[in-house]
């Protein structure tokens, strides 16, 4: 019978199996790093730190890590000094 292999929230409950009804929902994965106990947020700012830190090795800039901070201060060092900070 149709719709008895419907997801409880379905609107219109005449999936002919819960696979057409979840495809009829357009189901998206939010993120894909939640298992490891991580967000968007933390992967956003991940991902600005690399980049600056890509950055700054292509201005030669030798960070010693690739934190943030760490980027930041070797770029201003550079910047101070004149050459390319090597960490």
């Amino acid at each position: 019978m149709p719709g008895d292999n419907c997801s409880s929230a379905c609107k219109t409950r005449d999936h002919a199996t819960f696979g057409e009804c979840m495809r009829a929902k357009s189901l998206r994965v939010a993120y894909c790093q939640s298992w490891k106990g991580l967000d968007a947020t933390a992967q956003k700012k991940w991902d600005r730190d690399l980049a600056a830190y890509k950055g700054a090795r292509s201005e030669g800039i030798q960070p010693a890590t690739t934190k943030r901070h760490d980027v930041d201060n070797a770029v201003r060092i550079s910047n101070e000094h004149g050459k390319a900070f090597q960490a």
